[in-house]
């Protein structure tokens, strides 16, 4: 399974000199089967990047996820180029119960006087089908998907992804320190998230800045962090990164996630920030 990262940034896409290194775009993540199958997950400012890379590919069939539609995760849709393409067949898999029907969703984006063109007006075939299984696994090709209710306002998914017996466990907007309606608890999160190769999770806060920010849907990297050694996954990635966190700042959170958990008796935990270029293979 291969991995790609074309956003992490969270609430607004952000530019300037300094967010070169972690990037500014929102959330979008490309994952490849080894079938070749095509999955993507969120469609943030981060998707309209990868659409041009899939033009450039001419690869036209894929299938979408979402872990839910704030704005974040959900306005780059009408920039991404394949949906204006009659050969794109997209089959976008949404439960109803835990983010809302994702047909309409993408139409209220789309629709006047927001924006110009209309989602019934999009030559590309889209399809839209549900996923609401929490207690076993669907799949996408040869990847195994399971799903778990997130902590965060206006609910949403977090999701494993599972082939060949490596996993990824992508929790973004994910609030550990406040149960909001319809969330699992933090030691649902751990067992959802136990062993996996890869934990991307929400990192946006510091402590200082959750004093004030409690109830808004995110985690702070400490908070982040313990999920990750209680779950004893191999690889931790802070993901929905602060608007304001500039590339020196994110650089000495990172330090701080690796010593506290090397003072949690877990040097070897491999943490690190997720960029707009990360891409990895498991």
């Amino acid at each position: 399974m291969i991995i790609r990262n074309w956003g992490a940034r969270g609430s607004i896409p952000v530019s300037g000199p300094q967010y070169v290194k972690y990037g500014g775009d929102t959330t979008c993540l490309e994952l490849r089967g080894a079938d070749g199958s095509l999955l993507v997950v969120d469609a943030g400012t981060g998707i309209r990047r990868l659409g041009n890379h899939l033009m450039r590919e001419g690869r036209f069939d894929l299938t979408m996820l979402f872990t839910h539609v704030h704005w974040d995760h959900s306005l780059g849709f009408p920039f991404f180029k394949p949906i204006y393409l009659p050969a794109t067949n997209i089959t976008v898999l949404g439960c109803p119960t835990k983010q809302g029907d994702m047909r309409t969703h993408l139409s209220k984006i789309m629709a006047g006087p927001y924006f110009p063109v209309r989602f019934d007006a999009l030559p590309a075939q889209i399809r839209f089908d549900t996923a609401c299984s929490l207690d076993s696994a669907f799949r996408v090709g040869t990847i195994d998907v399971t799903s778990i209710p997130l902590s965060h306002p206006n609910l949403g998914l977090g999701y494993r992804f599972t082939e060949n017996g490596r996993s990824l466990v992508f929790l973004t907007d994910n609030e550990l320190g406040h149960r909001h309606r319809g969330s699992a608890t933090p030691e649902d999160y751990a067992a959802f998230a136990r062993g996996a190769d890869l934990l991307l999770h929400d990192a946006e806060y510091t402590d200082q800045e959750y004093a004030h920010t409690k109830t808004w849907g995110h985690s702070t990297w400490r908070m982040a962090v313990d999920l990750a050694l209680a779950a004893e996954v191999g690889r931790f990635g802070l993901y929905h990164h602060n608007q304001d966190r500039d590339d020196a700042a994110l650089d000495a959170i990172v330090d701080q996630c690796r010593a506290y958990a090397a003072a949690q008796g877990r040097p070897d935990l491999d943490v690190f920030a997720v960029s707009h270029q990360f891409e990895t293979e498991l």
